[in-house]
């Protein structure tokens, strides 16, 4: 018998812990195999709303934003890399390495939903970000990555230079912060139980297996 979960994933594509997240919980699906059956929704939240349009330094970002060492940074970042790459995923940073910002590209994951391929996109969204070090917040760039997943390359431009989703992202975006989330990734499932942080994957598979019990 398989159980039915629903599953909203709070991420922001800056984030590279909801890279490692997001492969994690993947991980622990494929793990249960067929004794669980649910579609990710992402659901959008910004680190950096403020961020300017030409984006800030990576290192110096990390450096202000939490107030630790350039040692402690790049600890961190080797970390990271580490995590990425038991899950394939490279995270290819670099010194001109930049945050940007993601609220475009919100909307477009938004759109994305609608067409049935939010998921596709998020992972292209993710690699443009952090393997290719691509401006995730420039119109052209965020249009070629919607045309690698199949998405039509005009109707994401469009989406883009109308504006289109801004007011649904932006309550979306409000929920969230309203249910007391400050960081991500955070994982609802259920629309009652929070799993939060680039958790490994037994965690994601101990914690479903239990909510299935539950629920």
């Amino acid at each position: 018998m398989s159980n039915t979960l629903d599953i909203k994933f709070v991420s922001d594509i800056m984030c590279p812990w909801c890279v490692v997240g997001l492969g994690n919980l993947n991980k622990a699906l494929a793990e249960l195999g067929d004794t669980v059956s649910t579609d990710i929704a992402f659901e959008p939240f910004e680190l950096n709303p403020n961020m300017p349009p030409e984006g800030q330094g990576f290192t110096e970002h990390i450096l202000e934003k939490y107030g630790i060492s350039e040692q402690q940074s790049q600890e961190n970042r080797a970390m990271i890399q580490a995590r990425g790459k038991e899950l394939d995923f490279d995270f290819n940073f670099k010194d001109e390495s930049r945050m940007r910002n993601s609220f475009d590209a919100h909307r477009l994951l938004h759109w994305a939903q609608l067409k049935g391929k939010q998921a596709e996109l998020k992972m292209a969204l993710f690699v443009a970000h952090f393997t290719n070090n691509l401006d995730v917040s420039n119109h052209e760039v965020l249009t070629k990555v919607a045309e690698q997943v199949g998405l039509d390359e005009n109707d994401a431009l469009q989406v883009l230079t109308n504006q289109e989703f801004s007011e649904e992202v932006r309550q979306q975006q409000a929920v969230w912060q309203q249910s007391g989330i400050s960081s991500v990734p955070t994982v609802i499932i259920n629309n009652k139980y929070a799993i939060s942080g680039g958790q490994p994957a037994e965690v994601f598979k101990q914690a479903l297996e239990e909510i299935m019990t539950k629920d």
